[in-house]
């Protein structure tokens, strides 16, 4: 007699207790730094394959810090809830014309984190993101949303930093950037072991995001650095240029995913 097992993700137990991920819905709200950019053109085939689309030369680089639940529970557990992640997102033209976001890079510092966004084409790997919290006193300590505040953020991966941003609110009413603003196309591919010569052939998905609410987005003035690293590819886009930046808060609900 077959034994049903409940988990969606591994480890694989009757119960699914265990499992790192379990299925959807998952629903997310956080505190966002967008830095839009444009970057260089030239090494698209080497960041986005030809067969999905070519970079145009625009992008978002996102500092989050969340917060996610299915049901609730990991909100009174938020160890299970919390995590900051740093993601590059690229605008891509489609062979058809038509424009989406593409995440070639993307750093987490969570392992349910990590797992959910492989899941959804999401090119999720480990990294340390820090990002300046504004809280909702007038304190010098508090970063609140006027005119003159500024905030930072950095991402470290393997113990090296990567990016460092700075932003200066202007008081002025910002915009949504990036993820925010377009859909966002993942790349789903998985290596098989008994093949081990052969690269996964790649599938491309939307993810299915429902109940998408936001703030008002804080227009800002910003800075981004990227320095050097051994393994980490993001110097395929050439020297970042700042095209604007916001801040805010946002919450989504992935339920699935959609083929492209």
């Amino acid at each position: 007699m077959n034994q049903v097992f409940a988990s969606f993700t591994a480890p694989f137990t009757k119960s699914g207790r265990s499992a790192t991920v379990p299925s959807p819905p998952w629903h997310y709200a956080g505190w966002l730094m967008n830095v839009a950019i444009s970057c260089d053109t030239s090494n698209s085939s080497a960041v986005v394959h030809p067969a999905l689309g070519t970079l145009t030369g625009k992008g978002c680089i996102h500092f989050a810090d969340w917060q996610a639940t299915t049901d609730g529970h990991e909100l009174v557990d938020p160890v299970y809830a919390q995590y900051r992640e740093t993601i590059v997102i690229v605008e891509i033209e489609r062979p058809d014309g038509k424009l989406y976001n593409y995440c070639p890079f993307i750093w987490v510092d969570q392992d349910t984190s990590l797992i959910r966004g492989l899941l959804q084409g999401w090119p999720k790997k480990f990294g340390s993101t820090y990002l300046t919290r504004s809280l909702p006193i007038d304190h010098v300590a508090a970063a609140p949303l006027k005119t003159g505040s500024q905030l930072g953020a950095t991402l470290t991966v393997k113990e090296r930093r990567l990016i460092e941003a700075s932003l200066t609110l202007t008081g002025k009413m910002g915009r949504p950037y990036g993820f925010l603003a377009n859909k966002t196309i993942g790349a789903i591919g998985w290596p098989d072991l008994t093949q081990p010569a052969h690269c996964p052939k790649l599938n491309w998905i939307l993810p299915n995001i429902q109940d998408k609410v936001t703030s008002d987005w804080h227009d800002a003035k910003a800075t981004i650095n990227v320095l050097p690293h051994p393994i980490e590819e993001i110097s395929l886009l050439g020297k970042l240029k700042t095209e604007g930046a916001s801040v805010g808060w946002a919450g989504i609900t992935v339920v699935g995913a959609l083929p492209l």
